[in-house]
Order: C-alpha cells, then structure tokens, then sequence
C-alpha cells in the first residue's frame, strides 16, 4: 500500500465526494420516499448512484492523477497548493449542487438541468424570489458551506497535498491506475459508449430515475449535450426530412392543393368562411402558469370566477394539452405554432432572431400594428430580440410603465393589474387601425407577489400559488371589464390561454395531466357558451384563432385548425417534457427518450399510463414531427414568403 501513497489525495477526493453525493440521495430518498416507493426495484437509486458518482468523480479526477503520476516529486511540492484548490473547489460545487437539488426537484419535479444554468443569466428576478420565498434554505445552504469551508482548510494539507513515492514506481503504477481510472469515467468496458445519464432510466418514474445520478453531473451533462440539442438524429432516431415532413402533413388537415409554395414545405393558404372588409383586431393574453387542475371550469379548484364567467361568452378548449413547461416553449407554440423540438425555444435560438414566422409577422404583413406587451423586463428569456426581429413593431415593457400610478411592482415587474390597464390604454391608442398584440401576465409567479385588498384569499397565508391565481383572474376580469366600454371590443378576437402549467410533475416519464391547459377564444362569429371537447394541443390554438379574422392568409403552421376538423379525426397533442417527448393520438401514447426505444402507452385517464405494444408507425409519426421542427429550424424553412 505505501507503493500507492502517491494516489493518497484522490483517495481522499474519492472518498469525500461520495459522502457528500450518497448522503445527499439517501436525504432526498428519505423526502420523497411516498412516492419513490412506488416505483418497483426503488433501491436500485443506490447502485446506480454510486456508479454515477464514480463516474462524475473519475472524470475530474484526471488531470491531478496524471500529475501526481508522471511529475517528480519536487516539482509536485513547488504545485502542491494547486492540488487543494482544485479538489476542493469541485467538492464545494458537487455540495452545493446537492444542496440546490431539493428546492430545484420540488420546482421542476427533476434534478438541477438547463434550466438550473438558463436562470442564472437573469439575477436580479431569481435572487429575488430566491430571497422571497427559499431564504431558509439559502441561509441553511450558507452555514453548511460556511462550516465546511472552515474545517476544508484545516484538513486540505494532510488530505490533499502530494505525498512522496519513488518517481520509477509512479511510472511502473501508471497503466493500473490509467485503466482504473478510465474504467470508471467510462464505467463499463463492452457497451460502445460510455455510460450516460440516459443509463440511469430504470423506471418510468422521471424522479425516481433523476434521484439515481448526482446534480454536478446532470448540470455538466446538460451543458455537453446542448451541441446536440439540434440534432433529432443523434437523439431520438435518423429519418429522411421529407418523410418526416409528409407524416407532419397528414397530421395537418389541409388539402394538397392549399400547400402553396414548394420551398416552404408547410406553407399553406388557411382561408376563412366570411371575408371581411375590415378584418378583426386579435388580442393574444398568455397567462402565466394557469394549469387546468387550477381552473373551475375545468373541473379544478375555484380560483377564476372571472374567467369561468367568460365562457359564457366565447368557446371553451376543456381537453388543450400545453407542449412544454417553460414560458418561453409556450410562447413558441401560441405565437409561431412551431413543433417542439430537442432544442431550446426557437425564442432563444440564434438562427430564429430575424426571419422567422410568427402570428405578428402575418398580421404586420397585412397592415396591422403589432406588440407585446408585459409588465416585467422584455429581455428575460431573450422574448424582446425574438419579438422585435419578427413582426412585433412595438414592446411595452417595465421602464414604460408610470410607478407612481401602478397598483403594485414584485420580482417580476408590475403586477397583472397595471399590465391590463395599460393594454388597455394603448389598444384605446389605436383609433381605427387594426392590431395584433400579445400580454404576457407575470403575477401568478413565485413568489406570487400582488397588491392587498383585490380578492379574498383562498389561502390564509397571502403569497401563494393559490391566490395569485385568484389574483391573476381578478386582472383577467378587470381587463374585459375595460374592453367592453370601448369601441375595439367589438372589433376584436381574443384569445385567452396559459403557457403552461406552474408545476409539472408526476409518476410517469411525461406527466401528461400536468400540462392541461385552459384556453378560450371570445369575440365576433366566435360561438357562445361552446366546448370543444376533443383533444388538442396549443399548437392548434393559432390556426384556430385565425379561423375567426375575417381573411385569408397564408401560413406555415403545422397545427390543425379545429373548427375545420372533422368530427371523425381523432384529436392530437405533443409534449415535451425535458429531453422526454410524449406523442398523443387519442388515450395511445408513445414517449421518445434520448438514446432510447421508443415506448408506448395506453391511458385510462390522465395520470395512468399502462405499457402496452408499440404501434411502429405512431413511433414514426412521433419522430416525424421532431425531425420536422429541426429541419425546418436548421433550414430556415419556417418563415412567411417575405421574411428574409
């Protein structure tokens, strides 16, 4: 053993690391363990684990093995601090990963990700509701790293620093320890490729499987994979774009003949029943976070008497399915009706900026004024270059608003009640002119802050998710209640509907009762009191909508537009939820993992999932609509005829 004494501070590392990421999934085991339970074979968290972790742990491991292998050892003692720093700043960072993970799961229902890494670029609003509603946890977090930053730097020395061994033994050790350590980062010597996040799946269960790897590797494992958050074949399975394209196409509902321009694959002429000389206004107001299970409508709990008031007036979508869990994903499927696809929203990527289709890059087209309107900072999630590249003409956002006559400004900007009132104010502006515009509500986020006085609390304590939701309906009422006092009233369409739900989580790989939606279209030739009750997805809202406008007009979206749907087509809807992506044909169900067979169900309702055989054609279909939506991203093949 002295022969190994050289190897003595990555022992050391080794050893600390998996206390720390044992620990930490036997803690978070221990929480969720009413649910984890119910996955069978829930211990296999534990082996799992510890073969991600040495995984993890190998892979930083390197490059001071390779140096305490092959350097003298007075070279070692002039660089021995270097070993300190390096071992202890990555066991602060796996602490501290494992130390954000319970309060990320509880939001997200999955181990820190992307996501983790995407709003970290946003400072001001995360630190806000970090303070506002994690501040136990952050102080807790801080003593821990406080206390063992203490101890770290009294121990480092006799843990870490470079212990004398015989240069020519090191180099006779070097191919044993060179295979050792290679044998753990790639954690198996007969698979093809080393062993993945994706290896962790044991279970349909998307917790119980994330509870299996450790929160360092799956941010790490995150940022590598976004060189292939384009690529659907590397991920999901190759096939030819215009086969893809076709199964896309029959999805569609729109007859060859209106396909309109060879170039543009999906492009085609949506016309309208009644052409209009003055075609109507469309007002687009995208609730933030407004699940079904939130709304009574739908059947949820009664925190939207205003919006249940309203479907009355307009037409009821009781079964719309959201495609994803991010507002930004919600935006794209409401406002471009693109498919959603492995990689980011194309609201944040680089080749969708400028010459991109949107809803207010038609309308611009047809004379309209366009805008978006929001009462937090239009930079967040990148939503004012996308807006402002493709048809948006105008952006009102927090610095336009007058704080000195605002109702109330949270984390998030100026509450819902300000947001109405100055849509309002501007829609007034517009005179004659028609226009397009989009309102994204902010209120109805943690840390659900809002002004006093405006409802009666379904909750004793005041900021929480259930009265911002009360609160963000109340604004919805405001709203209509000014609208209908003005001359665009009845001039125009309006779409209410959520971007997604505010927590998606649940016991399956897609937790498909979680992205349950409300959406209702309200205005002139709109039927009254209506529900449209057959299953569909927010992808399907804008080509609905445009059913109502009084125009025709030409379009690349893939959605349906249901009111042209025959009673006979079975409804669809598409999913994401991170790298998992659920295809829906009726109660049949099949999910696309990364590096995966395809798996398809059968659901009784919306939270029970039987395994049933897989139907290959609806796994092509399935593939089909993600390589669509990168091959027309990647191509630059979604656009109207005038975009660039």
């Amino acid at each position: 053993m002295k022969k190994l004494v050289f190897l003595k501070p990555i022992l050391n590392f080794f050893l600390i690391g998996l206390l720390i990421t044992t620990l930490s999934r036997f803690v978070l085991f221990i929480i969720f363990k009413e649910r984890v339970v119910q996955t069978e074979d829930y211990w296999m968290i534990f082996p799992i684990g510890l073969r991600m972790d040495i995984i993890l742990l190998s892979y930083i491991s390197v490059l001071p093995t390779l140096l305490l292998s092959v350097l003298p050892d007075n070279y070692l003692q002039k660089i021995k601090r270097f070993f300190t720093v390096y071992f202890l700043t990555f066991l602060f960072l796996i602490l501290f990963m494992e130390l954000a993970s319970h309060d990320f799961i509880n939001e997200y229902d999955t181990r820190p990700n992307k996501l983790f890494i995407d709003y970290l670029i946003y400072p001001k609003e995360v630190m806000g509701t970090l303070v506002k509603s994690y501040l136990g946890s952050m102080i807790f977090s801080f003593l821990l790293l406080t206390v063992a930053l203490y101890f770290s730097i009294k121990k480092a020395g006799g843990l870490f620093f470079p212990k004398f061994t015989m240069y020519r033994t090191k180099l006779m050790l070097l191919p044993l320890v060179a295979f050792l350590l290679f044998l753990g980062a790639r954690s198996s010597l007969i698979s093809k490729r080393p062993i993945n996040a994706s290896n962790a799946i044991f279970s349909t269960d998307q917790l119980t499987n994330n509870l299996g790897l450790n929160s360092l590797y799956t941010v790490g494992f995150a940022l590598y994979s976004i060189k292939n958050e384009g690529n659907a074949e590397k991920m999901y399975g190759k096939m030819d774009a215009n086969e893809a394209l076709s199964r896309v196409k029959k999805y569609m509902n729109v007859d060859e003949a209106a396909f309109t321009d060879p170039d543009l694959p999906l492009m085609h002429l949506q016309k309208t029943d009644s052409a209009i000389a003055r075609p109507y206004n469309v007002v687009v107001f995208l609730q933030e976070s407004l699940g079904a299970e939130y709304v009574g409508s739908l059947g949820g709990l009664p925190l939207t008497p205003e919006f249940d008031k309203l479907t009355k007036e307009g037409m009821l979508f009781t079964n719309m399915y959201a495609t994803g869990t991010r507002s930004v994903r919600g935006i794209e499927a409401v406002i471009t009706g693109f498919l959603p696809s492995p990689s980011e929203s194309v609201v944040k990527l680089s080749n969708s900026q400028t010459g991109f289709y949107t809803l207010a890059q038609n309308f611009k087209e047809k004379g309209y004024q366009t805008s978006f309107i929001y009462g937090g900072m239009a930079n967040f999630d990148n939503m004012a270059s996308f807006f402002n590249g493709n048809g948006f003409s105008k952006i009102i956002d927090e610095k336009d608003y007058d704080s000195n006559k605002a109702a109330f400004k949270g984390t998030w900007g100026y509450s819902d009640e300000d947001l109405v009132v100055k849509a309002n104010e501007y829609f007034k502006s517009q005179g004659d002119k028609p226009f397009f515009s989009l309102m994204f509500s902010t209120s109805n986020h943690e840390p659900f802050e809002f002004p006093d006085g405006r409802i009666k609390l379904y909750d004793k304590e005041k900021n929480t998710v259930h009265n911002a939701m009360k609160y963000a309906d109340f604004s919805i009422g405001k709203f209509f209640e000014m609208a209908k006092k003005e001359p665009y009233f009845k001039n125009t369409i309006f779409l209410i509907i959520a971007d997604h739900n505010t927590r998606t989580y649940g016991k399956n790989l897609v937790p498909i009762n979680k992205f349950h939606i409300p959406a209702l279209i309200i205005g002139p030739d709109v039927p009254k009191g209506v529900d449209y009750a057959k299953l569909c997805s927010q992808i399907d809202i804008a080509p609905t909508l445009l059913n109502f406008i009084g125009m025709d007009l030409n379009n690349p979206m893939p959605g349906r537009n249901l009111m042209k749907l025959p009673a006979t087509t079975t409804g669809r809807a598409i999913m994401q939820f991170h790298n998992n992506n659920a295809f829906r044909v009726g109660n049949e169900v099949v999910i696309l993992q990364p590096n995966k067979e395809p798996l398809q169900f059968k659901m009784e309702n919306d939270t029970v999932l039987i395994p049933t055989k897989l139907n290959p054609e609806m796994a092509k279909d399935a593939l089909a609509h993600i390589t669509a939506a990168s091959y027309l991203y990647k191509e630059r093949k979604y656009k109207t005829k005038e975009q660039k």
